[in-house]
């Protein structure tokens, strides 16, 4: 489900002195994004934003599902160390779920060790008031995913709210983000009887969107048939390995398999990484 953590990221970046505005309760005299890429072994999250005010960072990470590969809470840990050693300056850390569960990971707030205690904030979007969500049009697309008494009722009001909206394309592009957002809680069906399907098919956001998902499915599979090839000519092929391929592309992926038979043994494949991709 990264696609909804991704768009969530799009929408903070787009949106920084709303978010943090929301999330710092302060008026930023300067805002920056920063890269989500930091020092030693890099860490590249889809999910994740940095904004950096004049004094302070503001560190941002969605979370659709609670599976992870290393724990939530030492991978902020992580997060922290490395931007206040790079950037010495205070770190406010927040995770927001998107997705409603009674998962322990969505309550914890701290990462605990034997020598070590480390916090950070956790939001609930089902936990938090609509009505701060209904009111911002950045954090509108949020709204249908917090506290309510009827779902239905108020998925039409944030409908409402966004035909309001007097500029077309930031009107279709915010219905477009509303859209795939509230798929994490409501039947397609009932999401298009609100917001009309030509609004968003209109949408370049929405577009690029089901392309990304479309390349996706597409390398998935390319990269699933590729390990398959490889396994069965060389046997298990080594995690490191596995992991240069998962970032190769489609085309990529179908330039190997055409390279595949003239491969001798593991160490052609591995001239070939390093030939056809960068460190």
């Amino acid at each position: 489900m990264a696609e909804y953590d991704n768009l969530c990221k799009i929408l903070a970046e787009k949106y920084p002195r709303d978010f943090t505005r929301w999330l710092l309760n302060q008026e930023p005299r300067t805002i920056e994004i920063l890269k989500t890429e930091l020092g030693i072994e890099p860490i590249r999250a889809d999910s994740v934003t940095f904004l950096q005010t004049e004094n302070r960072i503001l560190h941002l990470e969605f979370q659709t599902t609670i599976k992870s590969q290393k724990p939530i809470s030492l991978r902020m840990l992580d997060y922290y160390v490395r931007l206040v050693r790079k950037y010495q300056v205070p770190v406010t850390q927040v995770v927001i779920f998107l997705q409603q569960t009674n998962d322990k990971i969505a309550f914890t707030e701290e990462y605990i060790s034997e020598v070590t205690t480390h916090r950070y904030r956790v939001i609930r979007l089902w936990e938090q008031d609509s009505a701060l969500f209904l009111s911002n049009l950045a954090l509108l697309p949020l709204a249908p995913l917090t506290r309510t008494d009827s779902a239905q009722a108020l998925l039409s009001q944030v409908a409402e709210e966004i035909a309001k909206i007097p500029d077309i394309e930031t009107r279709q592009n915010t219905a477009a983000y509303t859209e795939i957002l509230a798929g994490l809680k409501f039947e397609k069906d009932f999401i298009r009887q609100l917001f009309r399907e030509e609004i968003m098919q209109e949408s370049v956001i929405y577009q690029d969107i089901l392309q990304k998902g479309e390349q996706k499915g597409e390398q998935k599979e390319a990269l699933k048939y590729t390990l398959r090839l490889l396994n069965r000519r060389f046997g298990e092929i080594n995690s490191l390995i596995i992991e240069r391929l998962q970032v190769l592309s489609t085309e990529q992926l179908e330039g190997l398999g055409e390279e595949f038979l003239d491969f001798s043994n593991v160490s052609d494949l591995v001239a070939w990484l390093e030939q056809n991709t960068s460190s």
